[in-house]
């Protein structure tokens, strides 16, 4: 028997209360099948070959924290489609950088797998994380990390925190 997975919900990162929600990977795949338009349980269990008991407790987790709603569609028996919510399509650009991300780093000499075209433009395109004050592309050597408004007051004195977030 596995450990129990430990909780991030609680604590003073976006980063980690986010993969406490997502952080395992069928949870991004069940994402990801929603955004290419997969609404039913079997269309998700078809498609990612994923165990029924494994994919309804995923469904219900991402109904619980708020990504995704249930809508009956089928009363005898009682059948379900999955739709994202507001929240859940807000999800989109983070699937979009792993995509740029897994395509440069880990597609083969063929090319991406998929592409992602902006019908807007009508143009394929890829993720790019920008400023949202410049609109200048976001690199980590150009980007550096404070404590916001959300950080716990409580943990602001520790004296690991004062030199990690010198300056803020």
């Amino acid at each position: 028997m596995s450990p129990a997975r430990p909780s991030f919900a609680n604590w003073p990162c976006s980063v980690a209360r986010t993969v406490d929600i997502i952080g395992d990977a069928w949870t991004s795949l069940i994402l990801r099948e929603a955004f290419y338009g997969s609404r039913r349980f079997d269309e998700f269990q078809q498609q990612l070959g994923i165990a029924r008991n494994t994919l309804t407790d995923r469904l219900r987790r991402l109904v619980d924290e708020g990504l995704m709603e249930k809508w009956l569609y089928e009363s005898e028996p009682p059948r379900h489609e999955y739709h994202l919510t507001e929240k859940g399509h807000d999800f989109f650009p983070v699937l979009a950088a792993i995509t740029r991300w897994g395509d440069r780093w880990l597609a083969g000499e063929e090319g991406a797998p998929v592409t992602l075209h902006h019908d807007v433009c009508d143009h394929d395109a890829h993720a790019e994380v920008v400023c949202s004050a410049c609109g200048e592309q976001m690199r980590s050597a150009d980007t550096s990390i404070r404590l916001g408004p959300g950080y716990p007051e409580r943990l602001k004195a520790r004296p690991d925190i004062q030199r990690r977030f010198a300056g803020s």
